[in-house]
């Protein structure tokens, strides 16, 4: 297969500047405020992205260690293969978080419940659409047991 290259399309500006006490998800922290920083040449690419209160935000974990495919993930003591967890450290470091859009300025969006790294390069912006990306009859695996430890619970530091 040919090598896969993505150049980002801006930077996100987060309070969190180092892994140890970053949230592990959007929904455990609920109130960091940042913002994304757009380069100037995709501005033109947020036209009527101000109508959405979500988005979807994809980027590269640029901090993240060597992969592993077995981990040991924050909500619990047994291992688990990388693709059954969400942490940084895996074949291709790519992060997902969905964010909450509360303005834009030319090309700076202020965004909260972010739980990303200050300076983590951005690959792409999706407008979250609960229509399109819910779904029913959902199973979550080992995080069933876990879920509920998820409020306010924050990186260690371990997988960076």
């Amino acid at each position: 297969m040919d090598k896969i290259v993505y150049s980002p399309i801006g930077r996100i500006i987060s309070p969190f500047k180092e892994a140890k006490g970053t949230p592990i998800q959007p929904t455990a922290e609920g109130t960091a405020r940042g913002k994304i920083e757009l380069f100037p040449e995709y501005i033109e690419g947020i036209k009527d992205l101000d109508g959405f209160s979500h988005l979807i935000l994809l980027y590269h974990f640029h901090k993240a260690g060597e992969a592993s495919l077995i981990v040991k993930p924050f909500l619990e003591n047994e291992v688990h293969g990388i693709f059954a967890v969400r942490a940084p450290s895996r074949p291709n470091p790519i992060g997902l978080s969905i964010v909450r859009l509360l303005k834009i300025e030319e090309n700076i969006l202020h965004v909260a419940d972010l739980d990303i790294l200050d300076g983590t390069p951005l690959l792409d912006i999706k407008p979250y659409v609960p229509e399109f990306d819910r779904r029913d009859n959902v199973k979550i695996g080992w995080l069933g047991k876990n879920v509920d430890k998820l409020s306010n619970t924050k990186d260690d530091g371990r997988f960076l």
